[in-house]
């Protein structure tokens, strides 16, 4: 499990860079889709080298899956679109704060209701108090 924590502390380490990064590039090249565009093709490029390097299997099932879980990428164009063009005007960290805020809000949810194959665990009054501490934290780290 502690595998699982570091990796994903590392991801989460990466999405603030990444909205650093790709708000720069944009503001670079004088458009943001320009430089969500150029991201994706390097993140491509970076998935399509693991997945050979892992064995490539599993593209042939990919056909017969609920089309409802493609909706993912959608979703992570939207993110990369949106913190692109966002990030410059109001700011990297506030940007994050309210992804992160989406994300404890979502999270809870899909966890509640075990939603996408998820699994359930209910949403307690410890938990919503919990989240609720997160969201004031990551509040708290914007009040300058």
């Amino acid at each position: 499990m502690a595998q699982y924590a570091l990796i994903m502390l590392l991801a989460g380490i990466g999405i603030p860079i990444l909205a650093a990064l790709n708000a720069a590039l944009g503001t670079r090249v004088g458009s943001p889709a320009a430089a969500a565009t150029v991201l994706f093709i390097i993140a491509f490029g970076t998935a399509a080298t693991v997945f050979v390097l892992t064995g490539a299997q599993g593209v042939s099932k990919v056909a017969s899956a609920p089309k409802h879980l493609l909706l993912a990428g959608v979703l992570i164009a939207f993110y990369v679109l949106s913190i692109t063009y966002i990030a410059p005007h109001f700011g990297v960290g506030n940007a994050v704060f309210f992804v992160l805020l989406g994300q404890l809000i979502s999270a809870a949810a899909i966890d509640h209701f075990g939603l996408f194959g998820a699994q359930a665990t209910a949403l307690s009054v410890t938990r919503m108090g919990g989240i609720a501490l997160m969201a004031a934290g990551v509040w708290l780290t914007q009040l300058a």
